[in-house]
């Protein structure tokens, strides 16, 4: 089978969101360039919005967005697994030509993660200073993390609904509208969080819960837009009269998301983990070595993005094709993927090496005695996110079978045995560099165990099952 070959079976050709059709290269790479950007955008409002509470509020308030944020992450990781387990079986319906199968997935995975965002906020209202205790957040920064962690919560319904809309048309096909209310939610945080920091006029200044309020506003109106576009532009997901009550989740439904979604929310979580025992490593260094780690985890945070897009859109095609029956193509979706990968992340990678100085020179100025020091992290250790990349996209194409379980065990070796170890049995004889060492370690071993699940774990078999989705009764 050729990469232009039609499907014999599957949506309609003149459906946009159709990834069935066409050079698997070019609609990839179209596909994949959307999520991207959006995932640009959003660690820039990050940053930028990190620049406003820093400068205008000093760094206890800086320092207790931070404690917040990693509370919200947390929350996140799971919601995004069960969304992520929609968008998979969303591309599937959309394969095999049932539109209604991809509504019914999408008012399942829409009314459970929006009525599970309604619980955790309101208990992270209440429970905020319990939370922020537990996390042992210093005396000077937790009236700032409070304030900032109690509004932040609140925006929670809002953003789950977007981050959930923009999933499923992800799985439809669509890469585009979310990018656009993305744009608009950057734009809108970005531009009130120096007023409603600062005051403006008859708006007063609201410190940093002016801050975490912008953030509401901004996640809400854009919300609000994004669900007025999705029934203005009668894009396929969209719920209308007797396919409201799609929002009351179908077991069969809630039971694919729920056992699908929580092993990809936990991989999240084994990442994340694993990186916050990596700072407290850095930590022992001292402030010099965290000062570089800290400037080079800004960087790595860009080098990752290529990689993270690819595969969601290698994800959404693989569904498709599997949902029209189309399994010849996966192994060519894949090839592309992992090129596509290597081309992207392999030249930022070069150019950041290329530029590494005053790359890092923005995070640390130019002065800094970590500037040297991170350099040397750079070059360690920076060339292995393009071998993780391959690793995410060979998990990309799993994924969209329904197989979950493998890539969490393949990342959970490599993290903990694998880049852990590693530091543990070489510090003595290489001191710091066995942590910077220890991120291709862990790439490489997470790329092996991910290619021999890939070619051996029998996922094709699951990939190759008829789709069958009857009407709900």
């Amino acid at each position: 089978m050729t990469d232009t070959e039609p499907a014999a079976r599957g949506p309609n050709p003149n459906h946009r969101g159709d990834l069935t059709r066409g050079p698997i290269m070019a609609t990839l790479l179209r596909f994949s360039a959307p999520t991207l950007l959006a995932n640009m955008l959003q660690s820039l409002n990050g940053t930028v919005n990190a620049i406003w509470v820093g400068r205008m509020l000093g760094g206890s308030a800086l320092a207790a967005t931070a404690n917040a944020n990693v509370v919200m992450f947390l929350v996140f990781a799971a919601t995004f697994g069960f969304g992520m387990a929609g968008t998979v079986k969303i591309g599937q319906a959309f394969g095999a030509g049932n539109v209604d199968a991809a509504r019914r997935t999408f008012g399942t995975a829409l009314g459970l993660c929006v009525s599970l965002s309604l619980v955790v906020a309101l208990a992270g209202w209440f429970g905020a200073p319990a939370l922020l205790h537990t996390m042992s957040t210093p005396p000077a920064v937790y009236a700032f993390a409070l304030a900032y962690l109690r509004v932040i919560f609140i925006a929670m319904p809002a953003q789950m609904i977007t981050v959930i809309v923009g999933m499923a048309l992800r799985g439809a096909g669509d890469a585009n509208s979310p990018l656009r209310f993305m744009i608009l939610a950057v734009a809108l945080d970005v531009g009130l969080n120096p007023v409603l920091i600062g005051g403006l006029g008859a708006i007063p200044a609201l410190g940093i819960a002016g801050s975490a309020l912008a953030s509401t506003i901004a996640s809400t109106l854009a919300m609000l837009a994004f669900v007025a576009y999705l029934y203005a532009r009668n894009l396929p997901i969209r719920l209308r009269g007797r396919e409201l009550r799609y929002l009351v989740p179908h077991p069969a439904e809630l039971r694919f998301i729920i056992t699908k979604g929580l092993p990809m929310g936990a991989q999240m979580l084994i990442i994340s983990m694993a990186g916050i025992i990596m700072v407290g490593l850095v930590n022992r260094e001292g402030a010099t070595a965290s000062a570089a780690y800290g400037a080079s985890l800004q960087v790595w945070t860009y080098l990752q993005m290529p990689a993270l897009a690819i595969s969601a859109a290698v994800s959404a095609m693989a569904a498709q094709a599997i949902g029209a029956q189309l399994s010849g193509r996966l192994d060519a979706i894949t090839r592309a993927g992992v090129v596509l990968n290597l081309a992207m992340t392999g030249a930022m990678t070069a150019l950041l090496l290329l530029f590494d100085r005053p790359v890092l020179e923005l995070f640390l100025g130019s002065h800094s005695p970590a500037v040297d020091l991170a350099r040397h992290i750079q070059f360690l250790a920076s060339w292995s996110y393009a071998l993780f990349g391959v690793t995410i996209v060979l998990f990309g194409t799993m994924r969209a079978s329904g197989t979950v379980l493998p890539p969490l065990i393949v990342l959970t070796i490599a993290m903990y045995p694998g880049r852990l170890g590693f530091y543990h049995v070489a510090y003595r004889a290489i001191g710091s560099d066995a942590i910077w060492l220890s991120f291709p370690v862990g790439s490489v071993i997470a790329l092996v165990l991910a290619y021999a699940s890939y070619r051996l774990v029998p996922w094709r078999r699951q990939a190759a099952l008829p789709r069958v989705m009857p009407a709900r009764a």
